[in-house]
C-alpha cells in the first residue's frame, strides 16, 4: 500500500489510483471521541483493490470494547461504496495486531500532542 507509486504513461493505474481514492475517502471518517481520521490513527492496516473495483479494507479499533464498533466500520463500507469505479466494498474488523498510539502518523501524534 504504497501512495508514492510513479506509474508509466498508458500504464493500467485504476487499482492504485482507486487505492488512492480509497485512502483519501478513509481520511474523511473520524473516531468520534479522537479527532483524528482512521488512516492517520493507523486503524487501517491493508487496502485492497481489485482490477474489478472490489475493495477490501483491513482495518481494527482502538479497543475490542470501542464504542463505534458497531457504526465505523459500514461508516468505512459506505464511504469507500460511494467512489465511482468501486464495485463492492468490505471492512474486515480484526484484532492481531493490537493497534496501539506508535501506529499513528506523525501528523496525528502531533495533532493530539503526543510530541
Amino acid at each position: 500500500m504504497s501512495e508514492d507509486k510513479i506509474q508509466p504513461v498508458g500504464a493500467a493505474t485504476a487499482p492504485d489510483t482507486l487505492e488512492q481514492q480509497v485512502v483519501e475517502a478513509l481520511r474523511t471518517v473520524f473516531d468520534p471521541e479522537i479527532p483524528v481520521n482512521v488512516y492517520e490513527l493507523g486503524l487501517v492496516y491493508d487496502i485492497d483493490v481489485s482490477e474489478k473495483g472490489d475493495v477490501i479494507v483491513r482495518m481494527t479499533l482502538t479497543s475490542p470494547g470501542c464504542p463505534v464498533a458497531g457504526s465505523l466500520p459500514p461508516e468505512v463500507e459506505y464511504k469507500v461504496l460511494a467512489i465511482p469505479g468501486v464495485t463492492s466494498a468490505r471492512v474486515d474488523l480484526v484484532w492481531d495486531p493490537p493497534w496501539t498510539p506508535d501506529k499513528m502518523s506523525d501528523a496525528a501524534k502531533l495533532q493530539l500532542g503526543f510530541f
